[in-house]
């Protein structure tokens, strides 16, 4: 278990986030291996509850959700009470953060044209917030912005920013969460905001993986600031494992998922399949270890949809790369324009 920073909380440092199992589509490759055929959303809960015991099971105890990932905040508090489980800092209890900022708009439809729509006002705010609390109640323990971007102009809004101020005085931790090639200037800039004579600001989420690390230095800053940092998509929404079975992770697709109906395009990744080998590991838990292994880094987040997939991931904590093998991973890394450019046109499945 890590402190998150200076907000008081505690997470495990593997967390399993919730957007590739919240709603039946999602841009994560290979995942429609990975699903049921009938992705109802009793399916579909069935299958996040799966997930989430086997996470449990596995010592997750940090768990991450959003607004707009369908129902993934509904399917996290329902499984939170079938388990009896509270927030707390004891070794069996959970550490929950959500988002706001966007909303889904997809109505449980795989292929919609609209699948979510950022607005970042404080209305919004006001609602998605009461819309989570209704949920989780005080099990809630960390609100996040999500993709907070200089364009959207929320972190200059004194509206907003007033209100996560009054939120973190009465002691909800507050963050946000950050997305695209410009996402180290989002960092520094949320690091500037103050309230009440402290950083705004409990923690910061970004992409950072073997492809996008580009968000780095920023990160080091943060963590210096003592800010908590949590890292998502550290798998590249599966291009790190696409081709090595089972989306997300090394384990096999659930029963009855649905067939892929191509390979995805594959980047060039024999770094990775060369250290995997060397260590008798999965690629999955080589390139969350390689995240792990940033002395920045907190928690990083599994995107796993299934039982085998999140038992995978965690095999990343007890992995020790060298520095020879960083240095040979680091050769993965592309540009971040290339990066966000082709994570742009995943497609929904």
């Amino acid at each position: 278990m890590r402190s998150l920073g200076k907000s008081g909380l505690t997470a495990s440092e593997i967390g399993l986030g919730l957007a590739a199992i919240g709603r039946p589509g999602y841009i994560t490759l290979g995942r429609d291996r990975d699903l049921p055929a009938d992705r109802t959303v009793e399916a579909m809960r069935r299958q996040a509850h799966e997930l989430l015991d086997a996470a449990y099971a596995d010592g997750v105890r940090y768990f991450d959700a959003a607004r707009s990932y369908g129902l993934a905040e509904d399917f996290l508090a329902t499984w939170l009470d079938r388990r009896g489980l509270h927030s707390g800092t004891g070794p069996d209890d959970v550490t929950v953060g959500s988002k706001w900022g966007y909303r889904y708009t997809a109505d449980w439809r795989v292929g919609a044209e609209v699948n979510e729509v950022k607005d970042h006002s404080l209305a919004h705010l006001r609602s998605q917030l009461a819309e989570s609390r209704a949920l989780f109640g005080d099990r809630l323990g960390l609100y996040q912005i999500h993709s907070a971007t200089l364009e959207s102009g929320v972190l200059e809004d004194r509206e907003v920013l007033d209100e996560l101020r009054r939120l973190k005085s009465e002691g909800l931790a507050v963050g946000l969460t950050v997305s695209g090639p410009k996402q180290a200037d989002v960092i520094r800039r949320a690091i500037e905001i103050s309230a009440g004579g402290a950083r705004l600001f409990d923690t910061v989420q970004a992409t950072w993986n073997l492809l996008e690390t580009s968000a780095g230095p920023a990160l080091a800053e943060a963590k210096a600031a003592g800010l908590g940092v949590i890292v998502k998509e550290a798998l590249a929404n599966g291009r790190l494992v696409a081709g090595a079975g089972g989306g997300v992770g090394a384990g096999p697709g659930a029963a009855g998922a649905v067939p892929a109906a191509a390979p995805a395009p594959l980047p060039e990744v024999a770094p990775l399949v060369q250290v995997s080998a060397r260590l008798k590991a999965t690629q999955d838990a080589v390139a969350i270890a390689a995240a792990l292994a940033q002395p920045w880094s907190d928690v990083v987040l599994s995107g796993a949809v299934t039982p085998s997939q999140i038992e995978s991931n965690v095999a990343a904590a007890n992995l020790t790369l060298g520095p020879a093998d960083l240095a040979a991973l680091s050769a993965l890394a592309e540009p971040p324009d290339k990066y966000w450019t082709t994570r742009s046109a995943l497609p929904w499945t």
